[in-house]
């Protein structure tokens, strides 16, 4: 069931650990956003959510969740106090705590380095949708690879 990018973003950043001075960008919700909706396209076969993830100078950028945290610039995202994360499903959670385990360690200027460097960001125009279907076939690929 394909959820609101807004709610996988806040998911993200119930991850954060901010005793150890952790915390996401915007920038890096956007990345790890992209890597969470690839990821599950290719495990699971459908969206964590609807959104579109356009290619944007500085990598994909889900363009709904950038406008509602804009306002923290670079800055750290803060906790959301009534975030629920039982809307989503066990499998849904197992796959944004991998990409967040995995991604969430880099900068965010690593991640856009690393967007940059793969091809459904490459293969698009800027400012037009990476495609689920590109993320897809992109993702399967990593996943084969492993």
């Amino acid at each position: 069931m394909a959820h609101k990018a807004i709610d996988i973003a806040k998911t993200f950043i119930t991850f954060v650990n901010p005793e150890y001075g952790d915390f996401l960008s915007n920038l890096k919700i956007q990345k790890l956003l992209y890597y969470a909706q690839g990821l599950n396209l290719a495990l699971h076969n459908e969206p964590l959510f609807d959104e579109k993830i356009i290619a944007w100078q500085y990598g994909p950028v889900v363009e709904e969740v950038y406008y509602e945290f804009k306002k923290f610039s670079n800055g750290g995202i803060p906790p959301f106090e009534a975030h629920n994360n039982d809307i989503l499903s066990d499998s849904e959670i197992d796959v944004l705590r991998e990409v967040y385990d995995v991604f969430g360690q880099f900068s965010a200027t690593k991640l856009v380095e690393m967007t940059h460097s793969e091809t459904p960001w490459q293969t698009t125009k800027i400012r037009n949708e990476i495609t689920k279907p590109k993320l897809k076939q992109y993702f399967l690929t990593l996943i084969k690879d492993e």
